[in-house]
């Protein structure tokens, strides 16, 4: 059951974007940083951690569980370190994910051939 809840809630995002990107002249960059943007306010009121509770990957793998894993990062170092965990706590949070991605892009770069787009 938590794989259907995880399709339906991920694949809901999925299609919200895609609406905003069909139905309104929104760029996908807005989009984009709309969606990390709402993670981050739904955190910050407390909604979406019991979103990702529910729906798992569903819920913390698209742009708006980015979002919240900032907000979460930020909010565990404020309460660690004081003030100057809001500086660091985001950066410390997703830092690996953001690793992850660059690596994977810089192999796939040094294994792919560029073409002309003429």
């Amino acid at each position: 059951m938590k794989f259907l809840w995880a399709f339906l809630v991920g694949g809901g995002i999925c299609v919200i974007g895609q609406l905003l990107l069909d139905l309104t002249a929104l760029t996908p960059a807005r989009i984009l940083t709309s969606y990390v943007v709402a993670g981050v306010f739904l955190s910050a009121v407390g909604l979406y951690g019991p979103l990702v509770e529910f729906a798992g990957c569903g819920a913390s793998v698209p742009l708006l569980g980015f979002g919240h894993l900032l907000a979460e990062g930020v909010r565990h170092a404020v309460d660690r370190s004081g003030f100057a965990g809001a500086l660091w706590g985001g950066l410390g949070a997703c830092a690996a994910g953001v690793t992850a991605s660059l690596v994977c892009g810089l192999i796939a770069a040094c294994f792919a051939r560029s073409h002309d787009q003429n």
